[in-house]
């Protein structure tokens, strides 16, 4: 199996859609390339999502140490 590719799998997504937004292609071709794009999307989405949980912040503390913290979104 190949190695999933983070950022070719948004570009062959980004072709899929410009194809889809033209028209050019039949009911059935059009079918097939939005399947595929919805298992790109899981997939990217997926990636980021585990990208999230591994990101942490460092912090300079007043005593120039630094520290760890789990990364959290504005929001959450």
């Amino acid at each position: 199996m190949e190695k999933f590719n983070f950022e070719m799998s948004m570009e062959k997504l980004q072709d899929i859609v410009n194809k889809l937004e033209k028209g050019d292609q039949t009911i059935d071709e059009s079918i097939e390339m939005f399947k595929e794009g919805i298992e790109l999307s899981r997939m990217c989405s997926k990636k980021l999502d585990e990208v999230e949980r591994e990101i942490t912040v460092l912090l300079e503390g007043e005593d120039g140490s630094i520290r760890e913290e789990a990364f959290e979104q504005e929001g959450e």
